[in-house]
């Protein structure tokens, strides 16, 4: 654990953010007291996106999908 002053934190947050690793806790303290404790989440996990990964799924779409709206009917004519 990463113990830092409050005034060194107020100069260099955007980096002790950055190289914070997920699990990492920084400890910020004022007059030798700790007043807050900084600590960077888990990353998002996604599936990966591969092209071509959703063949064979099943997909719907309304049967009148490409049909001209009727808001735009009068500019069709």
């Amino acid at each position: 654990m990463i113990t830092i002053s409050i005034q060194e934190a107020q100069s260099r947050l955007s980096d002790l953010i950055h190289n914070l690793s997920p699990g990492d806790e920084l400890v910020i303290t004022e007059n030798n007291q700790p007043v807050a404790r900084l600590s960077r989440s888990e990353p998002k996990t996604q599936w990966p996106r591969k092209a071509g990964s959703a063949k064979g799924r099943p997909h719907w779409m309304a049967p009148d999908f490409d049909a001209p709206l009727e808001d735009f009917k009068e500019y069709m004519e």
